[in-house]
């Protein structure tokens, strides 16, 4: 059963910007894309880097491991080398509350 979980305040994550957040147990990368917020899983499929520290450039994030894109809004790759997309999570905004749906 879906359970919704605040997981950051609006203010903390400034446009153009990402970071690592937990989500019951799951660790998810979130970003705010010109006002909009977006989460997708943490972990790169390629050899696991931490995608929430990535570069984020538009919506595409780039892995500080070894520079696999991913869509932030989809979670879809973009550019190897990872071979697989990452599961994307639905983000509500309530007051100033950063709230991501996991399962």
């Amino acid at each position: 059963m879906a359970k919704t979980v605040k997981v950051a305040q609006t203010g903390e994550l400034s446009p153009g910007t990402g970071k690592v957040v937990q989500a019951d147990g799951r660790s998810i990368a979130l970003f705010n894309v010109d006002g909009t917020f977006y989460a997708i899983d943490n972990t790169c499929t390629h050899r696991g880097g931490p995608l929430g520290e990535g570069e984020l450039s538009g919506d595409t994030v780039q892995c500080p491991w070894h520079g696999a894109h991913f869509n932030v809004k989809t979670g879809a790759v973009t550019r190897p080398p990872a071979g697989a997309g990452v599961r994307s999570f639905p983000v509500k905004i309530e007051g100033n509350d950063v709230l991501v749906e996991v399962d």
